[in-house]
């Protein structure tokens, strides 16, 4: 059962390469989230993830989400397509990298001033012209029951952009509720280890909470960073320390999936 589970991924994503290749090209933008919303769809199904949405999806806006799992990234898309932000590491990737650079993931080289103005601007004006990007503030993976400090830096486009910013919570629960066992993607896990724990382990219910959104207008980026952990560690019941909710330092735009 496990194989059959591994080889239907592995034909997945050749057709999601194969799309990306051939017809991505000659689709607009409309198209291609719709094929991105059915790819991520169909993912999701074959590692056995039944989402549950709480909430409602506000379009205009930025999503910011606690992050978990290399799945966070299929559960946002299966409601509707986003252009995440990421590390530039991940473009070089076998395979996942390319893949998320055909979707439209923007990626940020971490130390590099010029190329980070030139992307913090073009998040600006795509969100202007109504594009939809989300990112992880927490800058990488974390165990549930746990929230990282969060990075302020990409709030400051939302501010800019006039956008609001929507968080969401995320949390991968199994059949009796509680914490799937399988989720785990920190430390030494690779992404190989994550996806046969995933692929051989029971079926995943995922709880994703929409929350209210938080206006921008004279707001300010450490403030809504503070906000946006807040609500998402309530959502989660988790409690969090005020003296643990922003990072001490800024260390560049830290908002890549892991």
């Amino acid at each position: 059962m496990l194989i059959f589970r591994l080889v239907r991924m592995v034909m997945h994503v050749i057709t999601g390469l194969l799309t990306c290749a051939l017809i991505f090209p000659h689709l607009n933008a409309a198209k291609r989230n719709e094929r991105i919303w059915r790819w991520s769809a169909k993912l999701l199904e074959m590692c056995r993830v039944r989402v549950k949405v709480q909430g409602e999806l506000v379009q205009n806006a930025l999503v910011v989400s606690n992050h978990v799992s290399w799945l966070d990234i299929y559960v946002i898309n299966s409601q509707q397509p986003c252009r995440f932000v990421a590390k530039d590491s991940i473009r070089s990737w076998p395979v996942v990298g390319w893949l998320c650079e055909q979707a439209g993931t923007v990626f940020l080289q971490r130390g590099n001033a010029r190329d980070l103005r030139r992307i913090f601007h073009n998040l600006v004006e795509n969100m202007q012209a109504g594009g939809r990007f989300a990112f992880f503030p927490e800058g990488t993976t974390s165990n549930q029951g746990t929230l990282l400090p969060f990075h302020p830096n990409l709030f400051e486009a939302a501010i800019d952009a006039g956008v609001p910013v929507q968080p969401y919570a995320l949390r991968y629960l199994d059949a009796a509720g509680r914490p799937h066992p399988t989720i785990g993607f920190v430390g030494e896990i690779s992404l190989l280890e994550s996806i046969l724990a995933i692929a051989g382990g029971s079926e995943i219910i995922v709880e994703l909470q929409m929350l209210p959104v938080l206006p921008t207008e004279g707001a300010r980026r450490r403030e809504l960073a503070f906000e946006s952990r807040q609500a998402i560690a309530n959502a989660l019941g988790l409690d969090v320390g005020v003296a643990d909710s922003q990072p001490e330092t800024e260390r560049g735009l830290q908002a890549a999936p892991r």
